[in-house]
């Protein structure tokens, strides 16, 4: 009897802690997807193709709308609340523009505030980048460390730096 005690508890054990690391993935997934649509925004911007930035902040904002809030820890879920709805905002209004100046300058708030989810919740699975625009005082996030500007496309490619690099979550 005391022996099926002991398999029934670590059985309810190896269930929970199966249960947590599949919620972990799913946000994982959910914040990596987000990632990986702001920066299909940011390279559109880069390409000042005005049309492909709209369809693309259009894709971040179901991405943003896909997170699974259930599925992140409590700290985690207080600073995705924090930031959801600003970078609904700026997606928003991105998505409904067809200027790129008025697109650029939301991009601006977009990329302060997907710097700090990417950088709060440690979910992502590549390396990100933080880059400077000296011309517009303002930053955003990159997947290579190769500077392309979405501030100023092609009038400006190449002008910025790297200022942080985040590293891969752990796993």
């Amino acid at each position: 009897m005391r022996t099926l005690k002991t398999f029934i508890i670590l059985f309810t054990a190896f269930i929970t802690y199966s249960t947590v690391k599949a919620q972990d993935k799913t946000a994982n997934t959910a914040v990596n997807n987000v990632l990986s649509a702001y920066l299909d925004v940011k390279n559109a911007l880069t390409a000042d193709n005005n049309a492909q930035t709209k369809a693309k902040a259009k894709d971040l904002l179901t991405a943003i709308a896909a997170v699974p809030m259930d599925k992140l820890s409590v700290d985690q879920h207080k600073l995705w609340v924090t930031y959801a709805e600003k970078l609904e905002f700026d997606s928003r209004h991105i998505s409904q523009s067809d200027a790129i100046d008025h697109q650029r300058e939301h991009f601006t708030s977009l990329s302060k505030n997907m710097y700090a989810v990417i950088k709060g919740l440690k979910l992502n699975t590549n390396t990100v980048y933080e880059q400077y625009c000296p011309m517009k005082k303002a930053t955003w996030l990159s997947e290579s460390n190769a500077i392309k500007n979405p501030y100023y496309g092609k009038q400006m490619l190449t002008c910025g730096k790297t200022t942080e690099t985040l590293a891969p979550a752990a796993k």
